[in-house]
């Protein structure tokens, strides 16, 4: 190999590409036009390439460190960028996006919610007309709690807040997870899964009226059941999604179907995520705090369903072009 002849052909690209770096890192990568950006790219690979010859060929210690340099500081342009881009398309999709699809499926998650209500006042009539169904849904030591000492279940969050916000956290992931899984079962599973949480919500709900506790346990849910309810009947309506492209595909083959209807529900998925995180922080340090006034908590617990309904309507704007004038 002649190296004074190679370096010699391929000084020229080192140059154009420490001047477009030069421009990139003074004015910024807005300074480039989309031909540069791209020719930027394609330098900086055939330089990494001149690089890993130069170390193979042991040429020059100077040179080697150069165009560790030049690569170095392209490599820093090229994927921050990329980086860049990445963090914008993740804040459009839960600005705008996330809405659309929540707004575009909002049939499924109706229909989850229906299912989950329906099995909280088949359990609160039972619960009323049978005290034998409680311990059917809910651990006999609540139930004994609650009926014996005349208290709630949530104080042993207190004095752990961090440990159970944690589990509070993984655990509703699990349960929502699996009612979106659900759908692989052509929907059955997830029906069961929102029925059921249901009726330990609703056996719940009446065991806490039956003693006179009803304002204090709704007082600790409302905070958080604001965010973690409606991820739940979100995940439910996700795995109906993937239950019908399984038995209702329509128009579409089943194979085209469960990839239209699954990438609805993995957006939702996406969207469930978050708001499960929050809600466990709420419920691992607000909601059991006995020194907040109830009162406060359900104020608490609307506000932040209040956002949630304008977030989930919320749209782009339009704009509109052209002559308005008569």
């Amino acid at each position: 190999m002649n190296v004074q002849r190679w370096i010699a052909s391929r000084a020229a690209k080192w140059q154009e590409l420490e001047a477009l770096l030069q421009r990139v890192e003074q004015q910024g990568i807005k300074s480039l036009n989309a031909a540069e950006i791209g020719n930027l790219a394609s330098l900086y690979r055939s330089v990494a390439a001149d690089l890993a010859r130069a170390q193979t060929n042991q040429i020059s210690t100077n040179i080697i460190q150069e165009l560790q340099t030049l690569t170095s500081r392209a490599y820093s342009q090229v994927y921050r960028g990329s980086h860049r881009q990445e963090l914008t398309g993740i804040l459009k999709f839960y600005a705008w996006d996330l809405p659309q699809v929540i707004r575009a499926t909002w049939v499924y998650t109706a229909i989850a919610t229906g299912l989950f209500a329906l099995g909280g006042l088949i359990a609160w009539w039972l619960a009323w007309k049978d005290p034998n169904f409680l311990p059917l849904v809910m651990p006999a030591s609540l139930i004994e709690k609650v009926r014996d000492k005349h208290e709630l279940w949530m104080g042993s969050i207190l004095g752990n807040e961090p440990v159970a916000a944690t589990g509070i956290m993984v655990n509703n992931m699990i349960v929502s997870f699996r009612v979106v899984a659900g759908g692989i079962s052509a929907g059955v599973f997830t029906v069961y899964a929102l029925f059921f949480n249901g009726l330990m919500i609703g056996g719940a709900a009446a065991l806490v009226a039956q003693h006179s506790l009803a304002f204090q346990f709704w007082a600790f849910v409302f905070p958080h059941g604001s965010l973690e309810l409606p991820a739940i009947f979100l995940a439910g309506g996700a795995g109906l999604l993937i239950g019908k492209g399984i038995l209702w595909p329509g128009q579409y083959r089943r194979r085209d179907a469960l990839k239209i209807y699954g990438a609805q529900a993995a957006q939702l998925v996406m969207g469930i995520v978050p708001m499960l995180f929050v809600a466990g922080l709420i419920e691992g340090f607000f909601s059991p705090q006995e020194v907040i006034p109830g009162i406060f908590k359900y104020l608490v617990g609307s506000i932040i369903f209040t956002l949630l309904i304008l977030y989930c309507l919320r749209k782009p704007r339009v704009e509109t072009r052209g002559d308005l004038s008569a």
